[in-house]
């Protein structure tokens, strides 16, 4: 027997610089006399961890599987993953600080609405922990931090959402003995001990059904064989943004100190995705749309762009092809320190520590390096607000590309290339292209006619699969509308070579076809067999074995369809071998009913 527990939420207070500070679940673990034998692991993308799991053994021989996911983004980055965690949860718990109402509105306005639908197919206790004391006392007045002191979550608040998830609601002041093991674990244990009543009852259930019947039994259908698992790529998103700075591939902005000695490139689309200040500095915004005159203020006292000789611009809006822009930087302690805060912008911004340091080493001296870290903050500032370090901290601003780089998508703002496709015109950025694809990053630095032209040509594909694409390229998401759509953006993927899109549409190819009721399956006009035959010109293996197993695993419904014929010999084979409900089962069944029809018996009154 095991209890599988999953935990989401940070009981953490996001104003708390105490990075030790133990888990709720974990110190329940630690703390309670039932559980021994504690072990631990993390699962991980790119380095940032998604959820840590603890097994451990509770009531003797109980096996308890814990999944503790302190960062929501896995709802973002990962939908599948998280839906699996839910469905395979006998608890759920979710956490939050009291004194984090940030954490706790984004909690209940982006996240809430997804654990309902999730749990829509399943019923599975929940527990809803509030961490921590209010705190009550007088509120630090410092121009940093009144703006972001806002007032605590209330218990009326707490109670409310419960009531949106049915759950049970606790308030835990204090993560120690009394509030661990009497309080929240108490709850746990309650329903660790009803799911395994469930459990049993459920298992003597099916043993009493099969010890029922002694007379001849039907033929057992078996399980159909497993179909081949697709697993998911990690996203690399952040990472190839960071490149195209290393790389130094299509800067159009050029960073100088004022005796011009050196320089450092950059690019604007990266720089203007990330800052409104650098908005204002390359004409996206005026002061007007701003409306922050310290932002206008470090902008003019910060830097100064040097007027160059203009080229007309293209008939479609898009600028001809200039050097790079110049910019003066005023502050000869800010600019010693720019390619560290380049670096920190193209890593996706969230790497703030790592800045403080790299800038301590680098000026050694503690006034100097508090004055860069302002500037920073006042570059990365949103028009209106206060910047803090807690913003710079933020889980939010690691989705600081693909929400900001979706702004510029299909606009002529800063686009310096343009792909005509059915007589129409899409406007792009060569440097996204370059950082999020191979192919185009070859198209555009070699020696190709592309490399020279703002007017590209594209062949082969619809538009709005090719702005599919686009789009993929600039948020690092996707969402097809329909099966025929995903099979098209994958041959769009496959063509210049972006595998990970390639892995998503197959991933929905296959969710969808699976989700799909037999009556559905059967009367659907979507060609199975189609779709294998493309998926195997395209060179995507995953896809055409899974699609190879579905058609085996559904042949009563498949063979009866005239597509079916369609198949070559070697995929015929495989059916007939893998098909299901198989030769010998329905020989088996005929037989039975066979004896059925013999055995009858009469009325012994007639």
């Amino acid at each position: 027997m095991f209890v599988n527990i999953v935990a989401f939420g940070n009981e953490r207070d996001g104003f708390s610089e105490d990075s030790q500070q133990s888990s709720l679940i974990y110190t329940y673990l630690r703390r309670s006399a039932l559980i021994s034998q504690i072990d631990s692991l993390s699962a991980s993308h790119v380095g940032i961890p998604v959820f840590t799991e603890y097994q451990a053994c509770v009531f003797g021989n109980v096996r308890l599987v814990v999944r503790d996911c302190p960062v929501w983004d896995i709802f973002d980055s990962d939908w599948y993953t998280s839906r699996s965690l839910i469905g395979g949860a006998d608890i759920i718990v979710i956490k939050y600080s009291i004194n984090d109402r940030t954490s706790f509105q984004e909690l209940k306005d982006n996240y809430v609405p997804m654990i309902k639908k999730a749990l829509n197919l399943c019923s599975v206790p929940v527990i809803i922990s509030a961490i921590g004391a209010r705190k009550n006392g007088v509120p630090c007045t410092c121009p940093l931090c009144t703006s972001d002191r806002r007032r605590c979550v209330t218990t009326a608040e707490g109670v409310q959402l419960a009531k949106e998830l049915e759950a049970t609601y606790l308030e835990l002041h204090a993560l120690n003995d009394f509030y661990i093991q009497n309080y929240f674990g108490g709850v746990l244990e309650y329903f660790m001990i009803q799911s395994l009543n469930q459990k049993s009852s459920e298992k003597m259930k099916t043993r009493k059904k099969m010890q029922k019947c002694h007379r001849v039994q039907p033929p057992q259908l078996e399980q159909p064989e497993k179909m081949p698992i697709l697993k998911g790529e990690a996203s690399h998103y952040d990472a190839d943004l960071h490149n195209l700075l290393c790389r130094c591939q299509c800067a159009d902005v050029a960073f100088y100190p004022e005796d011009l000695s050196t320089v450092v490139e950059a690019h604007k689309i990266i720089l203007c995705s990330a800052s409104h200040l650098f908005m204002l500095l390359f004409g996206v915004k005026s002061p007007a749309d701003i409306r922050d005159a310290s932002i206008v203020q470090t902008a003019h006292t910060l830097f100064a762009v040097e007027a160059g000789a203009a080229l007309p611009p293209d008939p479609h809006g898009v600028p001809a092809c200039v050097p790079p822009v110049r910019v003066v930087v005023k502050d000869s302690v800010f600019f010693s320190c720019l390619p560290d805060i380049l670096h920190f912008i193209y890593s996706g911004a969230f790497q703030w520590e790592q800045l403080e340091e790299d800038t301590k080493k680098k000026l050694k001296d503690p006034e100097k390096t508090e004055h860069v870290l302002e500037k920073v903050k006042c570059i990365l500032k949103t028009p209106g607000k206060i910047s803090t370090v807690k913003d710079c901290k933020s889980h939010q601003i690691k989705r600081l590309y693909n929400n900001s780089l979706r702004l510029f998508f299909n606009t002529p703002v800063l686009a310096d290339v343009i792909f005509k496709i059915q007589d129409a015109t899409v406007p792009a950025h060569r440097a996204i292209l370059v950082a999020r694809c191979e192919v185009m990053a070859a198209m555009f630095n070699g020696n190709y006619l592309e490399a020279n032209s703002i007017l590209v040509p594209v062949y082969g594909v619809s538009k709005d699969t090719f702005l599919s694409f686009l789009e993929y390229l600039y948020t690092d998401s996707c969402c097809p509308a329909s099966i025929l759509q995903a099979m098209s953006l994958l041959v769009c993927a496959e063509m210049y070579q972006v595998m990970r899109l390639q892995h998503i549409c197959e991933l929905y190819i296959i969710t969808q076809l699976q989700s799909m009721p037999s009556r559905e399956l059967a009367s659907t006009s979507l060609s199975i067999v189609s779709l294998l035959k493309k998926a195997k010109f395209h060179n995507s293996d995953c896809l055409s074995t899974w699609l190879l197993h579905f058609i085996a695993t559904n042949y009563l419904i498949f063979s009866q369809k005239p597509e079916f014929q369609d198949l070559s010999a070697e995929e015929r084979r495989f059916v007939e071998r893998h098909r299901w409900p198989s030769n010998v089962y329905l020989k088996q069944l005929a037989e039975y009913r066979n004896y059925v029809h013999s055995q009858k018996c009469h009325c012994a009154v007639m």
